[in-house]
Parts: structure tokens; sequence; C-alpha cells
């Protein structure tokens, strides 16, 4: 019996919301919107921050960053000589001192060009040593990499990336060619996988071409020449870049710390600067944890719409329907039945236009990256939040009008016309 009066509460609230079709779906409008609104902005701040996050898992949580900068005071004017940044004294200080150091790596940077068979391409030339491709996560495709013997030897071999072996080489017997790198002829030993980002916070480019330290020294000497503004300039810059590795993330921070008070003693200038990837990694992280509050807390106010416009769709409900009402609790209807017509009106609702959000919230994103090539992830848990809540305002705003409902005198409710 107890069974068979749900069944037919459950009934009737189903019968009232499909005999007003059109007032149940614009209803819902609200639910959906928000709903929709809330996997859409979940989904693009989600997706904005893994790139970043992805960014920078790439330069390796346990590595520092040490990179030459050109001090401010030499920035200003036509300066035909600038000497600055990091020197080997850094790098052999950085080595005695540092014993929580696993890897320490130099790397001297030049943007130059290379030709071989009458064709020139624009490069990125890095001297560094063996030790280097430890760090960078682009795959060896053939070859070798840079060997100890080779800085030793002074050799000029090198290691390109994909795409200048396609571009410049254009064959696949690449291993054992030639190309010309300042008058000299380097053998080509390996070829890495081709970077993807193109940023300078980046170990690897597209265009990289890694020779022997030593040999680079050897060529280029300690100065370099640039072409800027029609005026030739000559850069003397000892090392670009050194790379640190440590054991352990617990020992990042305090290694970090320990490097900059090394190099300051010969910098007064600061024309360095100190990169860790892992305080910008849990920065970021943060940054995302704030920003989808604020993304969760500005498409929420659409959900607390669509539930404050349900819940006066069901107090006019309840106003049209007094003498309905009334005559169900004349002939035996308790209280906990005209609540739960009610609460299963609004329920439905709630259910239905969440449904309908979440669709909407994932064909969305995938649209907006289609269109603006913004990268999105959409999460489960924000597809669980969203539905949640939506669930969760289709009760809460539907208790009222229920209560409301249910606490009708009988007697007054037949009276109504």
């Amino acid at each position: 019996m107890r069974h068979q009066a749900i069944v037919k509460t459950i009934q009737l609230g189903l019968r009232s919301l499909w005999l007003h079709k059109l007032r149940s779906c614009l209803t819902m409008l609200g639910l959906i919107f928000g709903v929709g609104s809330v996997v859409t902005m979940l989904a693009v701040g989600e997706g904005a921050s893994q790139q970043a996050i992805d960014k920078i898992r790439k330069l390796g949580a346990t590595n520092i960053i040490i990179s030459t900068e050109v001090p401010k005071a030499k920035q200003k004017g036509r300066i035909r000589m600038k000497i600055f940044g990091l020197t080997n004294k850094d790098f052999e200080s950085i080595a005695q001192t540092c014993d929580r150091v696993r890897h320490l790596i130099p790397a001297r940077i030049i943007n130059t060009q290379s030709m071989s068979k009458n064709r020139l391409k624009d490069i990125r030339l890095i001297g560094t040593k063996a030790n280097y491709f430890q760090l960078i996560d682009q795959p060896l495709l053939t070859g070798r990499t840079l060997l100890d013997f080779d800085l030793e030897q002074r050799a000029q071999v090198c290691v390109i990336s994909e795409k200048i072996a396609r571009e410049l080489l254009n064959n696949s017997h690449t291993i054992g060619q030639e190309i010309l790198l300042k008058d000299q002829y380097f053998k080509v030993v390996g070829i890495i996988q081709s970077a993807e980002q193109t940023d300078q916070n980046s170990f690897t480019q597209p265009t990289d071409v890694i020779i022997p330290i030593s040999t680079m020294k050897t060529l280029f000497g300690d100065s370099a020449i640039e072409n800027k503004g029609g005026s030739t300039t000559w850069e003397k810059v000892e090392l670009h870049k050194i790379y640190a590795q440590t054991y352990s993330t617990e020992d990042v921070e305090q290694t970090a710390k320990a490097i900059e008070t090394i190099i300051e003693d010969n910098h007064p200038d600061k024309d360095f600067n100190i990169s860790v990837p892992l305080a910008l990694l849990k920065q970021t992280m943060e940054t995302r944890r704030m920003f989808n509050i604020v993304l969760g807390a500005i498409a929420g106010i659409s959900l607390l719409v669509g539930g404050i416009g349900i819940m006066n769709i069901m107090l006019a409900n309840v106003t049209e329907r007094v003498r309905e009402i009334g005559i169900r609790r004349a002939i035996g209807a308790k209280k906990i039945h005209i609540v739960g017509q009610f609460l299963i009106e609004t329920v439905v609702l709630s259910v239905l236009g969440g449904l309908i959000g979440i669709l909407c919230g994932i064909s969305l994103p995938a649209i907006i990256t289609y269109f603006t090539e913004m990268p999105t992830l959409i999460t489960s848990g924000s597809i669980i939040l969203a539905f949640g809540i939506s669930a969760s305002i289709g009760i809460l705003f539907g208790l009222y009008p229920a209560y409301r409902a249910a606490s009708l005198d009988p007697i007054k409710a037949l009276r109504n016309e």
C-alpha cells in the first residue's frame, strides 16, 4: 500500500510537468546554462593551467636554471662592446661548493647560421657538455649524443634536431654527413626529436645544433658578434646558462639560495637570473586553484539564478493548484505526499537540466579549442561538481514551495476558486 502511494506520487509529479512542457523547459534553461558554464569555465581554466604546468614540468622539478641577463645599465645607448654574464669561474665555484648538485652543466648559446649543400638555415648553436642530454626531454632518434671524449679532443661533431636534419640535409642518410659552422665542417653524429615549444626558457628549440663547449670556445672565443639596428656590437659572454640538477626536490630551494649567494659576490650588476621550475610549479598550481575557485564562483551564480527560477515557478505552481491540493488532502493524502509530489517535480527539473547542461558543457570546450586553439581540459571532478550542485539546488529551492503546498488548510484550499 505504501509502495503504491509512492508510485502514485511520482506519477502525479511527472504528469504535472508533462502537462506544462513549455514552462518546464523554460524553467530548466537557467540550470542548463549554469551547469554548462560551470563545466566550460573549469575546462578552460584547467586547460590553460595544465599547459603552463606541462611547460614547467619539462624543465624538471629538481633543476635550477641560472641564466645570463643584460644588466639594465648596459641596455641603453649604442654600446659597441658588452661584457657581462655568467663565467667559467661561477661554474667552478658552484661545482666546488654545492655538494647536493647531481649534475652541473654549462651552456653557451649563439644564434648563427649553418650551411649544407647550398642550403642556408638559421640555427641556435649550443656549446655544452655530454650530460646535457640527461636533462632535456627530447629523445635521441638516431646516432649518438656527445661524449666526454668529444670534449677532450675538441672534436668537430654535432647533434642536430630533427627539424634541422630535415630542412638542411633533406635525406634519410644524415648520420656522418657534414654541415658548415663558422667556416668549419662538423660531422653529424646524432639527431634528437625537435622541441614543440620555442620559448626562451625551454631547454631545447626546433633549430638546435649542439656541439662540445670546448670546440665552441676554439671557434668563437669568448665573444659573439651581433648586428642590431644596423650597428655591429660584440658581446663577451662566457656562459649563457648553467643548469644544476639536485638529487631530490627537497634540495632544490636550499641549493638555489646557495647558488645565488655564490654568484652574487662576483656580479654586483645582477647580470644573471635564477629560475627554479619547482617554485614556478607550486606557484602555478596555487594560481590554478584560485583561478578555478573564481571561475566556479562566477558560473555558480548562474546556477543560483536557475535555482531561484525553479523556486519562483514552483511557488506559482502551488498557487495555481491550491484546489487540487485541497482535494488530495480531503481524500486522505498526507502532508508527506504533497511534499513528495512537488519535490519530485523540482528534482526532475534540476536533474534533467543538469544532464543537458553537462552535454553542453562537454561540447562547448571542444568548440572553443577548435576555433581558438585554446587548450581546454574537462575533468570528471568538474562534471560531478556541476551536477551535484544542480541536483542540490533542485532539492533546496524546491523544499519551500513543497512545504508551503503541504501546509495549506484543506478546507480553505477546497473553497479556493
